[in-house]
């Protein structure tokens, strides 16, 4: 506890005792937020709407359909797992696009048993490669949805439920509560259904309008915190004008403790690497990582390469340090003052986020399809790159007090670990504030007519 809140006792004295207790425990203690707001995406969230379609002798059938409206957070396998309480006695006659995990207790029921009898259901997506009599639209991706940005026709998931013991009109129907959402792990915290006003679809012929005969939604937010304790992911730094290499920062996601936690890393030469990975009996969400200073599954390396006349150059390296992990589709987030100015990418797609007008220092990377897309396990293979190309604003542009690096950087949603700004590479003490590429004089023509040839 700090020393000043004993200080601040003293002066107290004329206070109730309620009032001292209350302005003693606010000015000792801080408490950490689990709210999942985020400032490069403020309206990101998944919401989950329930449209019933018709009704049943004891219930009535709908389809449910999840969204998620979050610009670079996507969800990758296994997927999805979404579950909830029943308001009432309810139980699942049938599920059409997805699964319950388990049935429960049906014993009551004689002749025909229910899908799934449980108070709580967990649904999960059905696999691809399902039956099409199994399968409605948007559904058996294995749970797998891209962000918004990045293919908004599969940000979607829909399955069809078929509910008994339940209400037959939009007086009678009670919603479910307590819904949760892990994606594939936890970090979700989901509000309470709200009914809304009903869903409108269009006919096959596009001539005719029907409805829901009631809708409800349900809203689902992300926090970091509540994901994981940790971080997941750090930078480093580099520029070609000074020779240091800023490293992550140590321990940035863990320490090293093979005391407490043996085997929490494994050295990459060491022999029983593969049993490590296989064998270990934890979960496939688990990493384990390569032992390195920092602990973290995943670096984004930053290295300012080269400075022409009027342009400047970055390589950014992304390495999986994880074993037990490909991310596939992965993306990063990265602002800059100077992405206002992107020239061009090489081989990353990129997209500007502007969640403010008139600031465009962000921008989201991921990659090509089908080439740099997937960024496999832990090893030779384990890492994606590209360059980027900025034009020089000489109002703004230097290489002095580290502006040229990133002021942060996110990869697949979560904030990544920086290096404290004091330890950024800067420009030599003998060095002009705006310094060249050490290049021959033909070198420099020779680059000067690739560039001029690239954007003929």
């Amino acid at each position: 506890m700090e020393p000043q809140c004993f200080s601040a006792v003293g002066s107290m004295a004329k206070l109730t005792s309620f009032t001292i207790l209350l302005v003693f425990l606010l000015s000792c203690f801080t408490f950490t937020s689990t709210e999942a707001y985020d400032a490069l995406d403020p309206n990101g969230n998944i919401t989950i709407k329930w449209d019933v379609i018709s009704w049943t002798p004891d219930g009535y059938l709908a389809v449910v359909t999840m969204f998620n409206f979050q610009q670079y957070r996507h969800i990758q396998a296994p997927g999805w797992t979404l579950g909830w309480t029943w308001a009432k006695k309810e139980v699942i006659w049938s599920m059409v696009g997805a699964q319950a995990t388990e049935q429960g207790d049906c014993s009551k029921y004689k002749g025909n048993v229910p899908h799934c009898c449980k108070k709580d259901p967990t649904v999960v997506d059905l696999l691809p490669g399902t039956p099409y009599n199994q399968q409605i639209a948007n559904c058996c991706k294995g749970g797998v949805m891209q962000s918004w940005i990045q293919d908004p026709d599969n940000a979607i998931s829909s399955f069809q439920v078929s509910v008994g013991a339940a209400g037959t009109t939009n007086k009678t129907v009670r919603l479910p509560k307590n819904f949760t959402l892990k994606a594939p792990g936890p970090g979700y915290s989901c509000g309470i259904a709200k009914i809304v006003k009903p869903t409108r679809f269009l006919t096959s012929d596009k001539r005719r309008w029907t409805q829901a005969m009631m809708t409800w939604n349900v809203t689902c937010t992300y926090s970091q915190f509540l994901a994981q304790k940790t971080p997941t992911c750090c930078v480093s730094l580099s520029s070609f004008y000074n020779q240091t290499i800023v490293s992550c920062p140590t321990c940035a996601c863990g320490c090293q403790n093979n005391a407490t936690d043996p085997g929490s890393c494994v050295e990459p030469k060491n022999p029983y690497l593969a049993s490590a990975v296989a064998g270990s009996g934890k979960s496939a969400n688990t990493p384990l990582v390569q032992c390195t200073s920092h602990m973290c599954p995943i670096r984004v390396h930053w290295h300012v390469k080269l400075n022409y006349k009027d342009y400047w150059r970055v390589k950014v390296t992304i390495t999986n340090f994880n074993y037990r992990m490909n991310y596939t589709l992965w993306n990063l987030v990265v602002q800059h003052p100077n992405f206002d100015n992107l020239t061009k990418i090489f081989s990353f797609n990129y997209k500007s986020l502007t969640p403010y007008v008139g600031l465009n220092d962000t921008a989201m990377l991921w990659g090509v399809k089908f080439y740099n897309d997937f960024l496999s396990e832990a090893g030779p293979l384990g890492n994606v790159q590209s360059e980027l190309l900025f034009r020089k604003d000489t109002s703004t542009f230097t290489f002095e007090k580290g502006w040229a690096f990133p002021r942060r950087i996110y990869f697949n949603g979560d904030n990544c670990v920086m290096p404290p700004p004091d330890a950024y590479p800067w420009l030599p003490n003998a060095s002009p504030k705006r310094i060249i590429s050490i290049l021959s004089p033909v070198m420099t023509v020779f680059a000067s007519l690739v560039f001029l040839l690239a954007y003929a």
